[in-house]
């Protein structure tokens, strides 16, 4: 699958590159690159706003884009599709409006230990409401406790649930689920953070009957500044506008103004139209090959941890077992300091990531002040695991 993604050939210090810090973002396949490419050179323009044919080709191609999203998570209808800039500015977005206009003094949100920064600050944003922040903990091995996460969500003032589908540390795939049944017992509002889980597995929020979902298409082989928010259409209806501008209001007078129908309220301004369209590319892409990704992965997940777990100097944090987990491995190497580590892989053309990955609080479950994290996607190989673990040998003796 490598062939798709031209950037993949590319070589440091004369090493052909391995890339492993897919859990930031995925590289990009030439159809994607492509789609840019043509949209800037025979469909430039802007969207709902002229009648003129160059206009209204870019808006079908952005609008087609929308209904794609749709299919590809199973909303209901393209109303409940909102563009954003990404998984942060959906959770941002949701907790601006619906959070401030629904939250009062006494109220609770419950997170997990496990988020990322993006899931956690939005809501410390509103702790001037007078709410509380809870926290789902961890078990030892480093798995959401449920026996606590199920008292948490049986508080009376329990109001939002909002977790991420899978930790973008420690690899595990949370029981969403399960923890969403719980919350609608309780008629609780829920939020997934799918930035890490959306190009991995489908994704259907009709049968998984959550309220709101987040993702990225970064993290899903397509453009940067582009993502989306999911969220069933009666709440989206009644929740206020969050910017203003143009194409989000219907009526504008001097001392009023009216907004416009979903999903465009919540649309300010001209959007990222090009990484719009080419969030569809990325979804066809991956439609078309969610087999392969599936079978690829998991051979990876089950490989990398094989060997990993073969090096007595590693300590590896987060589930051990290959099953209910993505690819994503974070771990600390004994006596080497991760940024030392990222470093030297670096040098020699592994890509990884070292540092607390946007997860303060999680690391400091674990005890660690960073970690060095290799994160995996079906475009890698057991060949590019095998020199990865010859290198952090040769690390751990240089430093030995």
């Amino acid at each position: 699958m490598k062939h798709f993604f031209p950037i993949l050939n590319k070589k440091i210090n004369n090493h052909k590159m391995i890339y492993f810090d897919n859990a930031a973002t995925t590289q990009k396949p030439q159809i994607v690159i492509d789609c840019i490419n043509n949209y800037y050179t025979d469909l430039n323009s802007n969207v709902h706003r002229s009648m003129n044919p160059l206009a209204e080709k870019a808006t079908d191609a952005y609008e087609n884009a929308r209904k794609k999203i749709t299919q590809f998570i199973n909303a209901k209808n393209t109303k409940e599709i909102v563009f954003t800039k990404g998984t942060t500015e959906s959770i941002n977005l949701v907790a601006k409006t619906y959070g401030i206009n629904s939250l009062k003094k006494g109220d609770r949100v419950v997170l997990s230990a496990a988020e990322h920064n993006s899931n956690i600050i939005p809501w410390l944003q509103l702790k001037n409401l007078g709410i509380i922040i809870d926290f789902i903990p961890l078990a030892k091995d480093l798995t959401l406790d449920i026996e606590q996460a199920k008292k948490l969500l049986k508080n009376p003032k329990a109001k939002i649930l909002a977790i991420q589908h899978a930790s973008n540390v420690l690899g595990a795939i949370h029981p969403i689920e399960k923890l969403i049944r719980e919350a609608k017992k309780k008629n609780i509002i829920t939020l997934i953070d799918a930035a890490q889980s959306i190009a991995h597995a489908p994704i259907d929020v009709q049968k998984l009957k959550c309220d709101f979902l987040a993702f990225s298409a970064h993290k899903m082989f397509g453009p940067t500044g582009i993502g989306v928010l999911y969220g069933k259409e009666e709440l989206l209806d009644a929740m206020p506008p969050w910017q203003g501008g143009g194409d989000m209001n219907q009526e504008v007078f001097m001392d009023k103004f009216t907004t416009n129908e979903l999903p465009y309220k919540f649309e300010a301004g001209t959007p990222n139209i090009a990484g719009v369209v080419c969030l569809g590319a990325a979804v066809n892409f991956i439609q078309e090959n969610f087999s392969k990704i599936k079978a690829q992965e998991e051979e990876l997940t089950k490989y990398f941890l094989d060997q990993i777990l073969k090096l007595d100097f590693i300590i590896l944090h987060g589930p051990h077992n290959p099953k209910n987990r993505l690819p994503v491995f974070s771990f600390t190497i004994k006596g080497i300091h991760p940024h030392d580590a990222g470093y030297l892989l670096g040098e020699a053309g592994i890509i990884t990531r070292a540092g607390q990955h946007c997860t303060q609080p999680l690391h400091s479950c674990f005890g660690a002040s960073s970690t060095l994290r290799a994160s995996l996607a079906f475009y890698n190989t057991k060949t590019e695991i095998d020199r990865f673990i010859k290198e952090i040998k040769k690390i751990y003796q240089k430093f030995k």
